[in-house]
């Protein structure tokens, strides 16, 4: 009898994770900047800056020629930093209105439809080069199937958007192709509405992504929208990297040989401090002669010597921060608050090809809380908007991708989401 019972609910079990796997919403993840691999080619047109940064360097290539630009771990060394940024630079065309690479260098996104280039920046370096992983392996364990129920979309995040009056090839592509696989992923799930999954500046992609579509379209093909560490107001920290260069965390580098690059990627230009978030009383930048604010971002860029930015700002960014609305599906904002994150930069005497003192606020690590709460201060009133905030403290900007806890809360998120649970505005984890 025990055997005949135990075979009755080892079936009844099946039926219900069968069902609960069938009915899974299917889902594609949208990294932020530098959160997927990225791969290059060097063509006779390439000028090395160096005798060690010549065509043939790296050995490793395939029969094509391509080689991972990003993330290669010689960016460490002195030498190849220097060339590597010299690869990773974007340029600027005033007349084309429009960002391309440097001459002679061709890029590529490898696995567009995939998690694979999400999970490890290098595969041959898992365990310091993780990022989507844990976060994969989370949701394959509710059910989800990498090209099947599960997607990524990947892209070249030196590039960011452009309003609609201007050209902005590559940004504009992604979305293209990004909204075909939203398409493609509902009808090889029997039509069932697309659950978008970003991180860190993937969020303001999904966001154009949305706004740039009729409601009718986004009530067909999304479900729901959940943005991971977003920020929607950009970050005090990208006045450090344009002002003195930002190493981000990786050690042995010198932040002066990595600023040009930095200066150059059109996304780091989108993700400056938002006036429309950023009050004009509140100062981020403090020199002997001037304070800097997210009002003043023209002067800012003419004094640490990039005057070269000003007429994409002012022309393209500028437009791209003002188009912040609501994006028309339900919305839930996960983010990490209680990390010592960089609010004000004080100069003094220093110059700007050196380190300031910095001034810590609340938020991420990273992203700033008032950036990071956007979302309510800017929609909270829209119509037919729902929101939600889940806050974990003390969890950074990217350990929300691997933090057991906070991975959980996400997992949870979507498994609700797919179980129709009822939607709860606001959530704090202690």
């Amino acid at each position: 009898m025990k055997k005949e019972l135990g075979i009755v609910f080892w079936m009844a079990m099946m039926m219900y994770t069968c069902q609960a796997v069938s009915n899974l919403h299917p889902l594609i993840l949208i990294p932020g900047n530098g959160g997927n691999q990225l791969e290059a080619r060097l063509t006779k047109d390439y000028k090395p800056s160096s005798l060690l940064c010549n065509r043939w360097y790296p050995i490793e290539r395939n029969k094509e020629g391509w080689f991972r630009l990003w993330f290669d771990p010689t960016v460490l060394l002195a030498p190849f930093t220097t060339c590597f940024a010299q690869r990773m630079t974007l340029y600027y065309d005033q007349e084309k209105d429009d960002y391309s690479n440097a001459p002679g260098v061709e890029t590529r996104v490898p696995h567009f439809g995939s998690t694979q280039s999400l999970l490890f920046l290098d595969p041959n370096l898992k365990k310091i080069t993780t990022y989507m992983a844990p976060l994969v392996e989370s949701l394959e364990n509710i059910g989800y199937v990498d090209g099947k129920t599960m997607f990524g979309a990947p892209y070249d995040f030196r590039y960011g958007l452009a309003p609609k009056d201007h050209p902005s090839h590559v940004g504009s592509k992604f979305l293209k192709d990004l909204k075909y696989l939203v398409e493609k992923a509902s009808n090889s799930n029997g039509g069932k509405p697309v659950i978008l999954v970003s991180h860190s500046l993937g969020g303001l992609f999904a966001l154009q992504l949305l706004n740039r579509n009729k409601p009718s379209w986004r009530q067909k093909f999304i479900k729901h929208f959940v943005a991971l560490s977003a920020p929607w107001g950009g970050t005090v920290d990208e006045m450090l990297t344009f002002a003195s260069g930002n190493t981000l965390g990786v050690p042995l580098v010198n932040p002066l040989l990595v600023r040009e690059e930095q200066r150059s990627s059109e996304s780091n230009l989108w993700l400056m401090p938002n006036p429309k978030l950023f009050r004009s009383e509140k100062p981020i930048v403090i020199t002997p002669n001037t304070t800097y604010s997210a009002h003043n971002i023209p002067q800012f860029l003419n004094d640490i010597g990039f005057p070269e930015g000003i007429h994409p700002f002012k022309t393209r960014i500028l437009a791209m921060m003002d188009q912040l609305e609501a994006p028309g599906v339900p919305i839930t904002c996960v983010i990490g608050t209680g990390v010592s994150t960089a609010e004000t930069l004080y100069y003094d005497k220093r110059s700007f090809d050196e380190q300031p003192e910095i001034v810590y606020g609340d938020g991420d690590g990273t992203v700033n809380k008032v950036s990071l709460l956007g979302h309510e201060s800017l929609w909270s009133n829209a119509k037919n908007q729902t929101l939600k905030t889940i806050r974990v403290p003390g969890v950074t900007h990217t350990e929300i991708l691997k933090d057991d806890g906070a991975v959980g809360e996400v997992v949870r998120e979507i498994s609700g989401i797919n179980s129709q649970f009822k939607f709860v505005e606001n959530v704090n984890v202690q």
